[in-house]
């Protein structure tokens, strides 16, 4: 009886220390995994590289990702073709910008030449001379010189866009709210080659879309835009 008993006791303590390496060995293992994630080793579930992600400035090339792991540059070549991709992202927000400042000044000139319109109808009704006509066409240029702030929505004259108008000036502004917004979780990469690629968008981009004819008149000076819009 003794001796069945004192088989018992060591052969329950070889269990409980088989169990017990058995759950160190696999909480190694998993660490040594999630390590070699973080430092970009090899992903067990799939055979390949893992992706190199850190929260702290970098230059990591090969084997870097942004935004999701289908995004994954295997190569010198994939990550010098996902600089090129952000610089063009980073152009597209010059666009964007500089088309919806261009669209509020067709709307105020729209809505100026309407008014031209009425004024010059108004005047041939009540029998004015061709002095009152010429001095109208001097007050409608100097309506088309009045004061604009940024895109030009704002003037002297009161205008407010009707709802197809105004649609057309959201969706501009969603388009550049959005591009911005990816340019920013990419910045939050800390890639030190993306950064720089942003700022020679941000540079090209101005240098394209923002070259345009500067009015001498102090009450036509544009408020100076800020980051992302």
């Amino acid at each position: 009886m003794s001796s069945s008993m004192s088989m018992s006791v060591p052969m329950s303590s070889m269990a409980m220390s088989s169990t017990v390496t058995a759950a160190s060995a696999a909480a190694t293992s998993s660490a040594s995994s999630m390590g070699g994630m973080d430092m970009g080793g090899m992903d067990m579930s799939t055979g390949s590289h893992a992706c190199k992600i850190s929260m702290l400035w970098n230059w990591y090339t090969v084997d870097s990702c942004f935004l999701a792991s289908s995004w994954h540059n295997t190569s010198h070549g994939m990550f010098a073709g996902s600089c090129i991709g952000v610089i063009c992202l980073v152009l597209t927000l010059e666009f964007l910008r500089r088309l919806g400042k261009e669209y509020d000044r067709f709307l105020v000139r729209q809505s100026l030449q309407q008014r031209a319109v009425v004024n010059s109808g108004a005047t041939s009704e009540n029998g004015s001379g061709a002095g009152l006509q010429q001095g109208d066409g001097k007050a409608d240029a100097a309506m088309v010189k009045s004061r604009m702030c940024v895109g030009g929505a704002a003037v002297s004259a009161q205008f407010r866009p009707n709802v197809l108008q105004q649609g057309v000036r959201a969706l501009l502004h969603m388009l550049q709210f959005a591009v911005a917004y990816f340019i920013m979780l990419l910045a939050m990469y800390f890639n030190g080659y993306i950064i720089i690629c942003i700022f020679i968008g941000a540079f090209l981009g101005f240098f394209i879309f923002g070259w345009e004819t500067v009015q001498l008149d102090k009450s036509q000076e544009e408020e100076v835009t800020v980051c992302c819009g």
